[in-house]
């Protein structure tokens, strides 16, 4: 074998804060272009790695080196480009994490475990045919609002901040945009993200619909983790050789290769599903916007709710501020058709008898629904039966052993279920402490809401004289494979008369049957430590309100009825600031009043966040390493502190602290400039993995960076 004089730097995963650098060294026997992917050896595996960009001089190794030779190159796929090694190479530097780490997680899974001989055998499997290219694509015509903003989404540079009401045709103009953009240049690839996995199947419908005809069925491919690994490695590769035109997707795949990128579309821009929570705790939106501008691409983020940060990076120039935000807003506040907006109703429930859960017009407005043939949908963000078990002589709770939390109780298997750590047990026929056989449930779950409405409405009929029908979407309905579709079906065929569900079925779903929507018990978020959670509610309570009257030729139909849509907001506290603006869908009165506050407080998007959380045996040591690491900061005189632009918190426990048997804590760190607190951020890295390593810190298991963090 020749003698290996060549030297490639590699990223590749290695583990978690194990003080190895971002690249390791290989030998080489042939020079390899940057973002080719390599078969390295690590320890005694074999693992995938990318060839990255290097000064390093090729030629002789140097004197009393040994390097490990490269097992193996992927000849079959072409090198990743420099566009998509930037953007690794950013979101592994601004969100604090290894860079091989963010380079190969932001590869298909299978693509990791395969060799070069079975990754060329699968290439060599014949593509299917392609269809007819010769069709028309499908042309509706765009209202004048749509058309407006498609026009100045073509004439300008952006990013742009698509603000439409709920059904007032956004994916229409993403359509006509993507469909602009694929026309005008062969090459052109456009990336189209949502935020979350079911909301891909009705996106990818319309599409395939609109663009296989012109450019054929593989122009459209989709890249979530809801796919198989084969799956996902076809799609991947698609949009990595340019033959997919358009890659649907959940967050991951904003980290699809795609050299031709021109368009990306991040649709319910607001949604906290775009935030990644495990390992990079990374932004897709965000990372859309820096792809979009390193790129050259075009970014449009659409949402009837708006994040605040994106609010306010689109706010028009004033006197005070002549250049106002760096996005473009374009607006449209019209429905498709002319269709009403829900009207809001609020039922004070101090004014109903205690313990009501459906009030009693709310229950009429729904069985006069059901009578007429039309669709309602009950939201409760909780699943399970109830939240917890008790006995009503000793006062004992279902709290998880393992877990600072209940175990929720799910009465259609008889289960009490952890939803943190997942432990679950049978529900115990006596109280385990007492013996006292009067054990309840406490609170509500959207399993007992089913049942109370399939007895309450037990005698009203449908307009064919059938019983009414009531069904539940939520995670515990959904686990299996193709559920939800048959599910969403159901509802969109008219089956169901009354669909109960969580956030699930908040967002993005056109159903168009449904004239009523209700939230029961939405008050949990008005007090919540969390600063954000009157603006998640507001959002969650918007969108949900839009899924009622989405159909102007059907409520024009049932016009004859008297049929409105109607939002039907329950709660102890029915004159709160979200439900004043939710009641004449005044978004632009609730962003401006939590701006407000948020300046005031100097909170998010007037400054900038970062969590470090820590994961120990002992609430103790997890604080211990936190305080211990601040102190080493401030003794280092980190970039930051000196002048007080960056300020540490103590460290505190989670909310539920402990998961698993893990004790949880965090400290918040915050300043008023971005780069400042990204400089914090890096030089504090070697100072948290010295920290590490002191005896005093040995019970610690993990800790991590969370760099503008959404749940504080």
């Amino acid at each position: 074998m020749p003698t290996p004089s060549t030297i490639v730097q590699v990223a590749l995963h290695t583990p978690s804060h194990s003080g190895v650098g971002d690249l390791l060294s290989y030998a080489s026997e042939h020079t390899l272009a940057p973002g080719t992917l390599v078969r390295v050896p690590l320890g005694t595996r074999e693992v995938l790695g990318v060839v990255w960009d290097t000064d390093e001089a090729t030629g002789e190794l140097p004197d009393g080196a040994t390097l490990r030779p490269i097992a193996g190159v992927l000849d079959g796929v072409a090198p990743l480009d420099l566009h998509w090694r930037r953007l690794v190479a950013f979101a592994a530097r601004y969100y604090q994490r290894a860079l091989g780490e963010v380079a190969t997680a932001a590869l298909p899974p299978q693509l990791r475990d395969l060799r070069p001989e079975q990754l060329a055998r699968r290439l060599r499997r014949p593509a299917k045919a392609g269809g007819d290219t010769s069709n028309a694509i499908e042309n509706i015509a765009p209202t004048p609002e749509q058309e407006s903003a498609r026009a100045r989404i073509s004439a300008e540079k952006g990013p742009f901040l698509l603000f439409g009401s709920t059904g007032s045709g956004k994916t229409e103009v993403y359509l006509r945009c993507v469909q602009e953009m694929l026309e005008a240049d062969p090459t052109a690839q456009a990336l189209v993200m949502v935020p979350e996995i079911n909301l891909t199947p009705q996106l990818e419908e319309r599409f395939v619909g609109r663009f296989a005809p012109r450019f054929g069925p593989g122009a459209v491919v989709s890249l979530h983790s809801g796919m198989t690994n084969p799956q996902r490695l076809k799609s991947w590769l698609a949009a990595h050789s340019g033959s997919a035109r358009i890659v649907l997707g959940t967050r991951m795949a904003v980290f699809a290769s795609l050299p031709g990128l021109k368009l990306i579309v991040v649709d319910e821009e607001h949604d906290p599903s775009y935030k990644q929570q495990e390992g990079a705790r990374y932004s897709a939106r965000d990372l859309a916007i820096w792809r979009g501008r390193e790129q050259g691409a075009k970014v449009i983020l659409g949402s009837a709710t708006p994040s605040l940060e994106s609010w306010y990076a689109s706010r028009p120039p004033t006197a005070d501020d002549p250049e106002g935000g760096r996005y473009v807003r374009l607006h449209m506040p019209s429905r498709i058709g002319a269709g009403a907006l829900a009207r809001v109703r609020r039922v004070d429930m101090n004014q109903q008898p205690r313990r009501t859960v459906f009030s009693a017009p709310l229950l009429q407005a729904i069985t006069e629904r059901v009578a007429r043939g039309e669709q309602s949908m009950v939201l409760l963000n909780r699943r399970g039966y109830a939240p917890v078990l008790h006995c009503v002589d000793c006062g004992w709770k279902s709290d998880c052993p393992h877990c600072s939390a209940h175990q929720v109780f799910h009465k259609t298997d008889r289960t009490l279920r952890c939803h943190h750590c997942g432990y679950t047990v049978r529900v115990p026929y006596h109280c385990p402490t007492c013996g006292s056989p009067d054990i309840h449930p406490m609170g509500r779950g959207t399993e007992q809401l089913e049942e109370q409405l399939g007895a309450l409405l037990s005698e009203v009929l449908r307009p064919d004289r059938t019983p009414a029908r009531i069904a539940r979407i939520d995670a515990d309905t959904t686990k299996a494979k193709g559920a939800l579709e048959a599910q969403l079906a159901q509802v969109h065929s008219g089956e169901v008369d009354v669909l109960v569900g969580t956030q699930m079925i908040a967002k993005g779903h056109d159903f168009r049957r449904i004239t009523l929507v209700a939230a029961v018990q939405p008050d949990g978020a008005l007090f919540s430590s969390d600063f954000r959670a009157a603006e998640r509610l507001f959002a969650l309570l918007m969108q949900a309100a839009g899924r009622a009257g989405r159909d102007a030729a059907y409520m024009a139909a049932q016009a004859v009825h008297g049929t409105q849509p109607e939002m039907w907001v329950q709660s102890f506290h029915p004159k709160h600031a979200v439900f004043e603006a939710l009641r004449t869908h005044d978004y632009e009165a609730f962003a401006a009043q939590q701006l407000k506050e948020r300046e005031e407080a100097a909170m998010p998007p007037f400054s900038y966040q970062a969590l470090v959380r820590a994961d120990a045996r002992t609430q103790e040591v997890a604080q211990g390493f936190l305080s211990a690491a601040t102190a080493a900061a401030h003794a280092a005189q980190l970039p930051g502190l000196p002048d007080g632009t960056v300020i540490l918190f103590p460290p505190v426990p989670l909310t539920i602290q402990r998961v698993a048997n893990v004790e949880r804590a965090q400290m918040l760190m915050e300043s008023s400039s971005r780069a400042t607190l990204q400089r914090f951020l890096a030089a504090w890295q070697p100072v948290l993995q010295t920290t590490r390593s002191q005896p005093e810190h040995k019970g610690l298991i993990r800790w991590l960076v969370d760099v503008d963090p959404l749940a504080i």
